[in-house]
């Protein structure tokens, strides 16, 4: 069984700023598993993608291509406290 204390962290891990608009791209694994990886906005909304990764590089540049697609916005939700109406 594993704990936190077994995580992985990419070195590719890091702070990412588009815009003025800012997002922390994680990167992780447990010493047995493909790579994770995770974006958390500055309200600490968290994205966890689908499937895990064969390389924390691979994992990085999908991010990329994503933020190059869809824009950093789309990986930045809600405000605490803010309506959805």
């Amino acid at each position: 069984m594993y704990d936190e204390n077994d995580l992985i962290e990419s070195p590719l891990q890091q702070q990412y700023t588009v815009e003025g608009k800012t997002v922390e791209v994680c990167i992780y694994r447990l010493p047995d598993t493909g790579w994770t990886l995770e974006i958390v906005d500055e309200y600490n909304n968290s994205i966890v993608f689908d499937g895990e990764f064969e390389s924390d590089q691979k994992a990085f540049d999908l991010f990329l291509k994503e933020v190059e697609q869809e824009g950093i916005e789309s990986m930045i939700g809600p405000r605490p406290g803010a309506s959805l109406h």
